[in-house]
């Protein structure tokens, strides 16, 4: 198994994950990029524990998504009824993420967002814009677009065809007026946008 998703994570981290997945029968397979989530763990109709993680994630997300997932398989095997990402799957996911908190594993840039990420994890990275600014710079621009976080306010851009307006940021969110319809949308920071030149 480890085979398969090694050119996906940090080099360093490889043997670390192989001893985890060695005492935690999971199996793990890679997907084209899903808009609505990194990744998930399930149990198949037959029994199996797979977890389905986005080909598309840069190898710090990849990492991050598989232990987040790893976490879910562990509090799934000692807890029948509990919330997914209550007290339990937190303290799995810190337990697990522990070891590979160092420099030759995460760049010095993402380990001081993803230790205070840890002090309480959400469901998703993308709810810690900090963390999740800071993992997009190793993402591999695609197509001349860039995040929206990188526009500055009173910018155009397109989205979907349709021409927005930056606007005001919030704490997770930026307001964005869609041109045509004169309507208030709020975007994610980390959306994947084209810039209109002035």
């Amino acid at each position: 198994m480890i085979h398969a998703i090694s050119k996906f994570i940090p080099l360093n981290s490889v043997a670390l994950v192989e001893n985890i997945l060695k005492n935690n029968p999971i199996s793990i397979k890679i997907v084209n990029n899903r808009t609505t989530k990194h990744g998930d763990f399930k149990k198949t109709k037959t029994g199996e524990h797979q977890i389905t993680i986005n080909n598309s994630l840069n190898k710090y997300q990849f990492l991050l998504t598989l232990i987040h997932e790893i976490a879910h398989y562990k509090t799934h095997q000692q807890f029948k009824n509990v919330k997914p990402h209550g007290l339990e799957w937190k303290q799995h996911f810190q337990h697990l993420m522990l070891p590979f908190l160092h420099p030759e594993i995460f760049p010095n840039e993402l380990l001081s967002f993803l230790a205070n990420y840890l002090k309480n994890p959400k469901a998703s990275t993308g709810s810690d814009v900090h963390l999740t600014k800071a993992l997009l710079k190793f993402n591999p621009q695609k197509n001349g677009k860039k995040y929206i976080f990188e526009i500055e306010t009173g910018n155009n851009f397109v989205f979907k065809n349709k021409v927005y307006q930056m606007g005001n940021k919030r704490r997770t969110r930026v307001e964005c007026l869609e041109i045509k319809s004169n309507k208030l949308y709020l975007f994610n920071q980390n959306a994947e946008v084209e810039l209109i030149e002035k």
